[in-house]
C-alpha cells in the first residue's frame, strides 16, 4: 500500500444524517459546507470556511444524535409532560487538509469549536464515539488524535501506522477502534493497544465500517472494508482463537466504492443490508446471512442506476444512499454536490437490475425555485442611470420597466450579431485627434470580449483578441478580466500553446501578462497542480533541449567563425606581387659616355655583349605598332652612334 495522500484521491464528502435522515450534508468542489433538508428538499443551512480555498474539506462524519435547545423553549403543555425530548443530529466534523478539525453545529448555524495542534498533516478520516463527547482523526502524518469536545482538547495520541491514516471507525460499544494504513488494525481504546492485525488490501483503504454488534468474545463480530481501485468489499471475522487474517466473505462490485450504508446484524438469524454507491455512479444493493466464511464472492442482489428523459440518455450519477427500516424503501442523492436532488424511491429488489428515468433539469429548476431569496429588484426609472457592477468602463444599456416587455415574437441579438457591432478600430481611436482616454477604453472592449469568447467558446471571438502585438494593451486586458475567466483564460492558452510556434508565441505574452497579475489568486486554488498540470509538463518537455541546443549553438559558432577565419587569411596571402608599371629614366649623353669610360676600362671585353643586352631590354619597353622602317632607322642609327663612340674611343 503506497504511502501518503498521492495514491488515492478521497472522495468528495457526502452523508446523510444517522437514525431519522433528516439532514444530507454535502462539502462540494468550492469548498463550502451545505446542510439540505431532506423532506423539503431545500438548503438548510451553508457555511463557508474562513480558509475554503487554502484549507479544503476532506472527510465528514455526523455525530451521535443529542437533543437540542433551539432558541428559547415554550412552557409545556400537560399533554407533553410525559415526552422525552426528541433528539436530533447537531454537531458534524470535518477535516481539512490543513491538518485541524472543525465542529459545525447545525442548530446553531455557526462554527461550534475548531480542534488544531494535533496533527501536522492533512486530515483523512474522522469517527465520533458512539455515546461519550470524544472524536478521533486519522491523518496523514500517520497518528490516530483522541479528542475532547468538552475541552477542545487533545485526549491521547500514538502512532498507528508507518503510511497514512485513511480510515477510521469505532466499534458500536465504544471499546474497539478500526484504523487502516499499510495494514488494518484494531485497536483497545482503553489500553490503546493493537488487538488484531489484517492484511489482505494492495491499495489505500477508504472505508471501514462494523458489520455486526455482536462482542468479539462469542466469533460473531464482524466488519467490512473497501479499498481505492478494488471492485471487492471484503468481509472479516474477529474471531476468539485468533485465526482471522484472511476475509471471509467478499462483495463484488462495477467500480471502487464510494458511499456505503448498513444496517447491522444484531444476531445470526438477522442478516445485514448493505448499500454501496460505486465511483461510477451505480447503486448496488446486498443482503447476505454473516456465518462464517463463503468461498464464491456474492453478487448484488439488485443494482439501481438512473438516466435522464431525452432521446439518446445519459446516466445521472448518484452521489449517496441511505437505508430505511423498510426494506424496500430507499433514499437517494444525484446530480451534481453542488446541487442534489434528493428522493425517497420504493424498490423492487426482485429485478437484478433496476433503471429509473428523471428529467433532472425539471427537478433542479423546481428545487431552486423553493429557495428563492427575498432580493427585491429595484423599479429602474427612464431618467435614472445605473452603474453595472464588473468591469470598468463596460456600461450596459438598462432600458425604463415601461420598456421591458416585449413581444413574444421579437428575438433578442445573438452574440455574434452584438460583436459584429462593434467596432474596435473606429476613427476617434485611431485618428491623430483621439482622445486620453481612448486606449484604455480599447481595453475594456478587449477585456469584455476576452470574457464572453471564454464563456461561449467562440473561436473567432478569442483570435480577434489574441491577436494584438501590444504588450501594454495584453497587460490591461488581463488586469481588467474577473477572476472567474482566470482560470479559463489560462486553459486556453494551453490549448493554444500546443499548436502552432508562432501562435506559441503570441500566447507566451499573454501567459506573462496572467501570472504577473493573478499569482495569487492561482496559487490559493486548492487543485492548482491538477488544473496546471498539462501547461507545467508542456513547458518542461520544451525546455528540456534548450540547454543541448545552447551548447550546439557555441559549437557551431565557433566552427563557422573559424571557417570564416581561414578563409580571410588565403585571400591576403595570395596577393598578386608583379607591378602594373614599369618606369625608366633616360639617361643624359654625358652620363652614358662617362659610364662607358668606367666599362671599357674595367672590362672592356664584355663591353659590346652588354651594350647587345641593354638594347634586348629596351625593345620590350617600346610599343609594338611602330613601322618596320622605324625599327631599320633605330638600328642605322645605333650603328652610327657606335660608329661615332668608336672613333671618339681612338681619339
Amino acid at each position: 500500500m503506497a504511502d501518503g495522500k498521492s495514491s488515492f484521491s478521497l472522495p468528495l464528502p457526502c452523508v446523510f444524517s444517522p437514525k431519522s435522515r433528516q439532514y444530507l450534508a454535502v462539502c462540494a468542489q468550492d469548498g463550502r459546507l451545505r446542510i439540505w433538508n431532506t423532506d423539503s428538499k431545500t438548503l438548510h443551512k451553508e457555511y463557508v470556511p474562513s480558509a475554503h480555498l487554502s484549507a479544503t474539506c476532506t472527510c465528514i462524519h455526523w455525530g451521535p444524535c443529542r437533543t437540542v435547545k433551539d432558541g428559547p423553549q415554550r412552557k409545556k403543555r400537560k399533554s407533553e409532560a410525559g415526552r422525552q425530548p426528541e433528539e436530533k443530529a447537531d454537531l458534524l466534523a470535518m477535516g481539512t487538509v490543513a491538518g485541524t478539525v472543525l465542529i459545525y453545529s447545525t442548530a446553531k448555524g455557526a462554527l461550534h469549536c475548531t480542534l488544531d495542534g494535533g496533527h501536522s498533516g492533512g486530515v483523512n478520516c474522522v469517527h465520533w464515539h458512539p455515546e461519550e463527547s470524544l472524536l478521533y482523526s486519522g491523518s496523514d502524518d500517520t497518528n490516530i488524535v483522541e479528542w475532547d469536545l468538552q475541552t477542545g482538547k487533545t485526549r491521547s495520541k500514538w502512532k498507528a501506522d508507518r503510511a497514512a491514516v485513511t480510515s477510521l471507525c469505532v466499534s458500536p460499544d465504544g471499546k474497539l477502534l478500526l484504523s487502516a494504513g499499510q495494514t488494518i488494525k484494531m485497536w483497545d481504546l482503553d489500553t490503546k493497544e493493537v488487538y488484531r492485525k489484517f492484511t489482505g488490501h494492495s491499495t489505500a483503504v477508504t472505508t471501514l465500517r462494523f458489520a455486526t454488534t455482536r462482542p468479539p468474545d462469542s466469533s460473531g463480530l464482524y466488519f467490512l472494508s473497501g479499498a481505492a481501485h478494488n471492485r471487492l468489499l471484503s468481509v472479516w471475522q474477529v474471531r476468539e482463537d485468533g485465526k482471522d487474517k484472511n476475509s471471509v466473505v467478499s462483495f463484488v462490485l462495477t467500480d471502487e466504492p464510494q458511499h456505503i450504508d448498513l444496517v447491522t446484524s444484531k444476531s445470526k438469524e438477522q442478516a445485514v443490508r448493505l448499500a454501496v454507491v460505486c465511483k461510477d455512479g451505480q447503486l448496488h444493493l446486498f443482503e447476505h446471512f454473516l456465518n462464517g466464511p463463503c468461498k464464491k464472492p456474492l453478487s448484488p442482489s439488485c443494482t439501481v442506476q438512473m438516466s435522464d428523459t431525452k432521446d439518446s440518455p445519459m446516466p445521472i450519477p448518484l452521489l449517496a444512499a441511505a437505508l430505511s427500516a423498510e426494506s424496500r424503501t430507499v433514499m437517494l442523492a444525484y446530480g451534481n454536490y453542488l446541487q442534489p436532488v434528493i428522493e425517497r424511491v420504493d424498490i423492487n429488489t426482485a429485478d437484478r437490475h433496476v433503471c429509473l428515468t428523471r428529467n433532472i433539469q425539471t427537478t433542479l429548476s423546481l428545487s431552486i425555485a423553493s429557495t428563492v431569496s427575498k432580493v427585491k429588484t429595484p423599479i429602474i426609472n427612464a431618467k435614472s442611470k445605473v452603474l453595472v457592477p464588473g468591469l470598468p468602463g463596460h456600461q450596459a444599456p438598462v432600458k425604463a420597466t415601461e420598456k421591458r416587455k416585449k413581444d413574444a415574437d421579437s428575438k433578442e441579438m445573438s452574440i455574434a450579431e452584438r460583436l459584429g457591432e462593434i467596432d474596435l478600430q473606429s476613427p476617434a481611436s485611431t485618428g491623430k485627434g483621439a482622445p486620453k482616454g481612448t486606449p484604455s477604453l480599447q481595453t475594456d472592449n478587449f477585456a469584455v470580449l476576452l470574457v464572453q469568447g471564454l464563456e461561449s467558446s467562440d473561436s473567432s471571438i478569442l483570435n480577434k483578441v489574441f491577436q494584438t502585438r501590444k504588450d501594454i494593451v495584453v497587460k490591461k486586458t488581463v488586469a481588467r478580466i474577473p477572476l472567474a475567466a482566470v482560470l479559463p483564460l489560462v486553459e486556453e492558452i494551453t490549448r493554444r500553446l500546443q499548436g502552432h510556434p508562432f501562435t506559441a508565441v503570441m500566447m507566451v505574452r499573454w501567459l506573462k501578462a496572467v501570472l504577473m497579475h493573478h499569482t495569487s489568486y492561482l496559487s490559493s486554488l486548492p487543485d492548482l497542480v491538477s488544473q496546471l498540470g498539462v501547461l507545467y509538463h508542456m513547458i518542461e518537455s520544451r525546455v528540456k533541449m534548450f540547454q543541448k541546443l545552447t551548447r550546439l549553438h557555441g559549437k557551431l559558432h565557433l566552427l563557422v567563425t573559424q571557417v570564416a577565419t581561414n578563409t580571410n587569411s588565403n585571400k591576403v596571402s595570395d596577393v598578386d606581387h608583379t607591378a602594373k608599371l614599369v618606369y625608366e629614366e633616360e639617361s643624359s649623353d654625358e652620363d652614358e659616355a662617362s659610364g662607358t669610360e668606367g666599362l671599357a676600362d674595367e672590362d672592356s671585353d664584355n663591353w659590346e655583349e652588354d651594350e647587345l643586352m641593354e638594347e634586348d631590354k629596351k625593345e620590350p619597353i617600346e610599343q609594338d605598332d611602330e613601322d618596320p622602317e622605324s625599327r631599320t632607322d633605330s638600328k642605322a642609327n645605333g650603328e652610327e652612334n657606335t660608329e661615332h663612340d668608336n672613333e671618339s674611343e681612338e681619339e
